[in-house]
């Protein structure tokens, strides 16, 4: 079961209500009843009409008002009535409320958001992605643990490449807490690459990228606008003249297919790694076939056991926040 929260989508709860039904899954949607339909046999619904706005202090909103349809829906995987917890709201909410119900599993420093960047050929995980914007070099080190179990579990990718984002390919290059995370990845056990620039982000030469989360937000908005950019100047280009009309018609097939490659509906939304249950953001502009891809990537998360191979894999890296392997259980 997916607890799937209904408020806060750019597109309304209906769209999400779609999205839930198009999924395949059981989910429990969290929202307005009168908006969302009638439950069916993969679909149930829990009336909530209280939403947590954007505008508002995510931790302090979350804990006032434990009623919000993201609190109660947060609370359910907490308590075990679902397996995860997906949300399109705002994203400051969908932290707060999962670190506040969800907690962050034991010797983990900060979760991480984790979103797959929208181009094409292999996948490639940037984390973080805007949940933590000041970092030390301890954390960014859990980041490349976390960021490559996920790749192993989800993406049957084996012993993925990590690299570190800086200004520069040498260990030396960057901030001192980007050169002391170097140094301590560089003598760890994953298959670190190094330091990797922004060019680099698309050349698919790794398979997780670790940042903060000021500068991964930033890179990944830029990197989704330049991507509506150029698809919208291929297609003006298209339709510029008769000619031009007939050549697009001949690699229509070719780039309907690198269109949807690029979309970040067919990703489903960053995951947030680091906590004691599966969360997955969706973005704020979804359709109903993102949020159904959202809803998918929390099911497959939960059955190939992202959290439990997350944990054994800081572990096994002496990656935990001074804690032994044996202290990460999800008992408080």
């Amino acid at each position: 079961m997916i607890a799937l929260d209904a408020h806060g989508a750019d597109r309304g709860p209906a769209t999400v209500a779609e999205g839930a039904r198009l999924a395949g899954v059981p989910v429990t949607l969290f929202g307005p009843a009168a908006e969302l339909g009638a439950a069916d046999g993969l679909v149930q619904v829990e009336d909530c009409p209280l939403a947590i706005g954007a505008e508002e202090e995510p931790a302090r909103a979350v804990r006032a008002n434990p009623d919000a349809s993201i609190a109660r829906a947060a609370a359910a995987v907490a308590a075990g009535r679902a397996g995860a917890l997906v949300s399109a709201g705002p994203t400051g909410a969908a932290l707060a409320a999962s670190v506040v119900h969800l907690k962050r599993l034991r010797g983990v420093h900060r979760p991480a958001i984790a979103v797959l960047l929208p181009v094409p050929g292999s996948p490639t995980l940037l984390l973080d992605a805007g949940a933590s914007t000041e970092v030390r070099p301890e954390h960014l080190v859990q980041f490349a643990y976390l960021g490559a179990a996920f790749m192993e579990a989800v993406h049957a990718i084996e012993r993925p490449r990590v690299g570190l984002l800086s200004v520069g390919e040498e260990p030396a290059k960057g901030t001192p807490d980007v050169v002391a995370a170097h140094e301590r990845l560089a003598a760890g056990p994953l298959d670190f690459r190094g330091n990797v620039e922004g060019g680099d982000l698309t050349a698919g030469s790794c398979d997780v990228v670790v940042t903060d989360g000021f500068t991964g937000n930033v890179a990944l908005k830029t990197m989704e606008g330049t991507v509506r950019t150029v698809v919208g100047a291929i297609g003006d280009a298209v339709r510029s003249s008769p000619v031009s009309s007939l050549g697009g018609l001949l690699i229509r097939g070719r780039v309907g297919a690198l269109r949807s490659e690029l979309d970040p509906n067919s990703v489903g939304g960053a995951i947030l790694l680091g906590l004691r249950h599966v969360v997955v953001i969706a973005h704020g502009s979804s359709t109903a076939d993102g949020v159904a891809q959202a809803v998918r990537v929390a099911g497959r998360a939960v059955d190939e056991r992202v959290v439990d191979r997350t944990r054994a894999a800081l572990a096994a890296g002496d990656a935990l926040r001074s804690a032994p392997a044996g202290s990460v259980s999800e008992q408080p």
